[in-house]
């Protein structure tokens, strides 16, 4: 009988090593070294000893030299599942990555309580499969599409809806959500529901909670501790769950996954900000792939990358039965009656919206900023004011502070203008600070409640205030906001880049949907198609004319980007190597910013192309970090590397 082989994943960022490793299993490993589990191996290259992870035992090698014996299993229990295995490699493989890459944001570091504790367990007794609810609002859309596989766009109930047996109000989004999932359990397979942030994960997961029982609901966030985390995973490979979580929830374990669902899948916490930089929702896009899951966008405002799968026929378009429109009235649009008051930063009759409203409960007003203003002047000739030590600009958070520079934080105290020599300042704009100090005077004796980055606040009280908060920032109110007054939208809309219409759009939207049914929404400053979509609640406008735009100029999510960042020589080679791969003239090269000597190129192709455009650039990549050079006089070492790639790098066009 030949001996046992386990091949190995080596836990590597270096591409050369992105790839299975056959070792000998020695006779004391036997019992423990199973696929899935840690190892430690030896590399032949420095005698190192590296740490990785057990994916298959085969009963012979390819390798055809002597095999090296496994130095130590870690631990016998199984922490990568197969599906996740899988799942990682495909993502690095479409993004030009490493594998182990992936694996670092799917596996947690090994807790050694947790394992003991999982070891230990009575495995007797399995929790009962909850019954399924009634997906309610969509007839019977969203149950034929989670049991077909299907996949849909989904437009969701734009308002808070109240959870059963009086439990509280959620998000519309957020119960259509649970019910799926819990249908989705009731039948045996595993749901992921995928979210932004931490307040939607808490809505969410109150929502779910109501449907499905707490020993079949896990948790995947960046709040949760490694042995939280350790914990869940290893719960999520014994039995049907719902897991409930942030991006990383998207590489869970689900030995029988029936549905992956996104809420607001344009949302920028999506962008993963370590290698190889794959988005959630293209995440979700491979998993349902290679699982056969179905998959649910949801979202008021759809991003272009849903509404391509919904144009090329990949995903339906599926709305509520009977959809309410919130009301919203751009005050850009009113008649001209009013005069400079339409102009005004809370034009009249949002102001008297307001006034009627925060008599008998909470107003939501959305502003572009935090702090006090959002600039600093000189008084004298209004010049704009910077920071005398680093150049930045300024800015104050108080009627009363000092202005402080954005970047290295020194105060302002002794400027002297570069123009004109004044020495006083005035502060422009307005931020929530200043926002919430003008309101608090106009309606005294009304409670004033300021949200940001800052000073989070997740839920207020169905009770008369005002609640200043900044885009994103909005808390949620039972039953709903009774007034949404959405400020400062030119100032929004003034920013560079090629998601700013997609982005501002569903800034507003998921604000609007925080209101009661019926209840006011003033979008302030705003005329044209952007508040003609949001008058009529047809979100999925805008992002077909955008799209329409970008096919036109070639510009994802039309086509697939790749970015090329090293030396001239480098970049060219790849470029040359993809061949006629490429759409449209290569972009660049441009000097790379923050990179001396460096360069920058971008290659779009189109998604037919993806696999062998991200095979050729990762072959790139692996020729040139495997050459080595001669140092000084003989000595060789390895050459740092001389190209960096990213596949689907929107930065550059923001």
């Amino acid at each position: 009988m030949s001996a046992r082989v386990a091949r190995v994943v080596l836990d590597s960022p270096l591409p050369q090593l992105d790839r299975l490793f056959d070792y000998r299993v020695p006779d004391e490993f036997v019992a423990d070294c199973a696929p899935g589990v840690r190892v430690r191996v030896p590399l032949r290259t420095g005698n190192r000893i590296a740490d990785g992870f057990v994916i298959e035992l085969v009963d012979e090698a390819s390798f055809p030299g002597d095999l090296s014996p496994i130095e130590a299993v870690v631990s016998p229990v199984s922490v990568l599942a197969p599906e996740v295995w899988a799942l990682a490699r495909a993502v690095a493989d479409r993004s030009a990555g490493v594998a182990s890459d992936v694996l670092r944001l799917a596996v947690p570091p090994r807790q050694v309580r947790v394992e003991r504790a999982f070891l230990a367990r009575d495995t007797g007794v399995e929790p009962p499969l909850p019954r399924a609810p009634t997906i309610s609002g969509y007839g019977s859309g969203l149950d034929t599409v989670i049991a077909s596989g299907g996949r849909a766009a989904v437009a969701p109930i734009p308002h808070p809806v109240a959870l059963p047996d009086d439990a509280g109000w959620v998000p519309g989004w957020s119960r259509t959500m649970a019910e799926a999932a819990a249908v989705t359990v009731a039948g045996g397979r595993t749901a992921i529901l995928a979210v932004p942030d931490f307040r939607d994960v808490a809505a969410v997961e109150r929502a779910v909670l109501q449907f499905v029982g707490a020993d079949r609901v896990v948790r995947f966030d960046a709040k949760q501790t490694n042995g939280q985390r350790a914990k869940a995973l290893l719960i999520a490979r014994t039995r049907a769950v719902v897991v409930v979580g942030s991006r990383s929830a998207l590489y869970a374990p689900a030995a029988s996954l029936g549905l992956i669902a996104m809420w607001d899948d344009g949302d920028p916490s999506f962008a993963e900000q370590r290698a190889p930089y794959a988005h959630g929702r293209d995440v979700a896009l491979v998993r349902t792939a290679q699982t056969g899951a179905s998959l649910l966008l949801f979202a008021h405002a759809r991003s272009t990358d849903a509404e391509r799968l919904v144009e090329m026929g990949w995903m339906i378009d599926l709305r509520p039965d009977r959809p309410r429109a919130p009301a919203v009235i751009p005050t850009a649009t009113q008649t001209a009656a009013e005069g400079y008051a339409a102009r005004a930063r809370i034009p009249s009759t949002a102001w008297q919206a307001a006034r009627a409203a925060s008599a008998d409960g909470p107003v939501l007003v959305q502003v572009a900023s935090p702090g006090f203003a959002t600039g600093v002047v000189c008084s004298t000739c209004g010049h704009r004011a910077s920071c005398a030590r680093c150049g930045g600009p300024l800015r104050t958070r108080t009627r009363s502070a000092i202005p402080q520079c954005r970047f290295c934080g020194a105060l302002a105290v002794g400027f002297q203008c570069p123009e004109c020599g004044g020495t006083r300042l005035t502060v422009v704009g307005n931020g929530a600070e200043r926002t919430a100090d003008e309101l608090g005077r106009a309606f005294p004796g009304t409670r004033i409640i300021v949200a940001d980055g800052e000073r989070p606040v997740e839920v207020v009280p169905d009770r008369p205030s005002i609640v200043v908060a900044t885009r994103g920032a909005e808390p949620f109110v039972d039953g709903g906001y009774g007034c949404v007054l959405l400020l400062d939208g030119d100032r929004m809309l003034a920013r560079e880049g090629l998601r700013v219409q997609e982005d501002v759009l569903r800034i507003w939207s998921n604000a609007v949907a925080l209101a009661r049914p019926g209840a006011q929404t003033f979008l302030v400053g705003v005329a044209g198609p952007l508040a003609t979509a949001m008058a009529t609640w047809r979100l999925d406008t805008p992002a077909r004319d955008e799209l329409t735009d970008r096919r036109a100029l070639l510009f994802p999510p039309a086509v697939r980007v790749a970015t090329l960042t090293g030396t001239d020589a480098a970049v060219t080679a790849a470029i040359e190597a993809l061949g006629d791969a490429a759409v449209g003239p290569v972009l660049g090269p441009v000097p790379a910013d923050g990179d001396a000597g460096a360069v920058r190129a971008i290659v779009r192709f189109p998604y037919a192309h993806g696999p062998e455009v991200a095979a050729t650039l990762k072959a790139e990549v692996i020729r040139r970090s495997s050459t080595r050079r001669v140092v000084n006089g003989g000595a060789r070492r390895r050459a740092a590397p001389t190209l960096r790639v990213r596949l689907d790098d929107i930065e550059p066009f923001l």
